[in-house]
């Protein structure tokens, strides 16, 4: 009786081990779920919903399994350190965020400002510019009548910008800097005639540190005196470029510029052909300078023209009545100053930002298609870097340069478009100049080609008929 028992048992066990192995045989894809089965998962876990086999995820409609969660993928390493970075100042060297930037072939170099080197997110653009406000190309005529205009604002960075453009550029007769002396002498390749209007080319001929109201109507004036009388009849483009530096840190700048001693008393701030009187443009200091001026001594002065000095320098003043301060409420004067001084910005044929050099020489690079012999350097250590301040400082003179706070954010925005676009815009002509290339060479290689199969064909064929004859 158990003899026959054990073999009816034993006749169901074999058929369900054959059934389950041929299971797993012919249906590899549930090998997982089938080993994990029986594994329950544990009180207060959530178990991993397996990934789905190729054969049923094609019956799964499309847009239901993009619906459906999917797990991140495991980490492959270490997140990168951040790594910090400071800068110079003009004559007290230059400010700024340490960049490389060097050109690669296909990609671009990783973005400085970029989640991945534990800075802010990567650049997301805040304002609406045309193509035309991106592009910019300046078919600069330096053998013509063409004339850059530098207009220098105080403690940018402008100084270290300006000997760049007398010292660093290269070109077919370079500026001539004699030693001791500040001005370069900067000509037109075989003429006497300068087509650079800065500092250290034509000095302050327009007054100390003249802004876009005084340049706009002095600089024309200047340059057809010095020009030879027979180009009158050519047709001059005036390119005005400038340096911008975040409001914060160029008001510290200044601030210790000034507790050493600087005024620039001497600045003539000429509006509608008259310069300020005193009542219009009285000064802060008693003496002849406000020499060991504390910060808030420089903070405290309402009439001081480090308050909103870039927006100043850069809108056209004509506009708000110059410097008188009746001539229309406050707010409907900073209201059209700081509009007058972006729509100057943006026309300029160039502008760079204290915090970013290497972008900087990039740009203008582009711009006027000129080169500079050595890279611009970032520099991370400056006067305004190491003055230490407290939140309630710093808010204070955010609130005192209010409309340079607005300006710079609308500068460094375009700016940073400006730069994708035009490293993009390289990036084209380069991949279009390496196809043109490659197909430049598979010609060359295709005319070749058919010779070299003719002449060998032609010597087997005579070494064949010469075994003929001898046969």
């Amino acid at each position: 009786m158990d003899e026959r028992f054990n073999k009816w048992l034993l006749t169901p066990v074999l058929t369900l081990l054959f059934v389950v192995i041929m299971y797993q045989y012919v249906s590899p894809s549930c090998s997982s779920s089938c080993t994990n089965f029986g594994e329950q998962p544990r009180a207060g876990e959530a178990r991993a919903p397996a990934a789905p086999s190729p054969a049923r995820r094609a019956q799964v409609p499309p847009d239901e399994w993009e619906r459906r969660p999917q797990l991140p993928p495991p980490p492959r390493g270490p997140p990168e350190a951040s790594r910090g970075s400071v800068v110079p100042e003009e004559e007290d060297v230059e400010p700024g965020d340490q960049e490389e930037e060097e050109e690669e072939e296909e990609e671009e170099e990783p973005d400085p400002e970029g989640p991945e080197n534990g800075s802010p997110p990567r650049f997301v653009p805040r304002f609406n510019f045309t193509l035309k406000d991106l592009t910019r190309f300046v078919d600069f005529n330096i053998k013509g009548r063409d004339v850059i205009v530098f207009l220098h604002i105080q403690k940018t960075g402008g100084t270290t910008f300006g000997r760049h453009l007398v010292k660093n550029i290269r070109l077919e007769q370079p500026c001539s800097c004699k030693a001791g002396q500040k001005k370069c002498t900067c000509h037109r390749p075989g003429k006497k005639e300068t087509w650079l209007f800065s500092r250290f080319s034509t000095g302050w001929s327009c007054g100390l540190h003249a802004d876009w109201t005084e340049l706009t109507n002095c600089v024309p004036a200047i340059m057809e005196k010095k020009d030879c009388p027979r180009n009158h009849s050519h047709t001059r483009n005036f390119y005005y470029i400038t340096m911008l530096r975040d409001p914060v840190s160029r008001y510290l700048s200044e601030w210790k510029h000034v507790q050493r001693g600087a005024t620039w008393k001497t600045s003539l701030h000429m509006c509608d052909g008259r310069s300020p009187t005193p009542d219009e443009l009285p000064t802060c200091y008693p003496g002849d300078d406000w020499s060991g001026v504390s910060l808030r001594e420089f903070m405290d002065c309402s009439y001081n023209l480090a308050n909103n000095r870039q927006v100043r320098m850069l809108a056209d003043l004509s506009l708000v009545g110059c410097y008188n301060l009746t001539f229309m409420n406050e707010s409907e004067r900073n209201t059209i100053l700081l509009q007058s001084a972006k729509n100057n910005l943006k026309n300029m044929a160039f502008f760079g930002l204290t915090e970013f050099q290497r972008k900087t020489q990039f740009l203008f690079e582009r711009t006027f298609n000129l080169k500079f012999i050595s890279p611009f350097t970032q520099f991370n250590i400056t006067r305004a870097s190491n003055v230490e301040i407290n939140e309630g400082a710093r808010q204070r003179i955010e609130e005192l340069n209010f409309l340079d706070m607005q300006l710079y954010e609308y500068a460094k925005d375009l700016f940073q478009q400006r730069y994708h676009h035009t490293k993009q815009l390289a990036h084209q002509r380069d991949r279009q100049k390496r196809r043109e290339e490659r197909r430049l060479q598979r010609e060359h290689r295709a005319h070749h080609w058919p010779k070299q199969d003719g002449a060998t064909e032609g010597t087997v064929t005579e070494d064949y008929n010469s075994q003929v004859v001898r046969w």
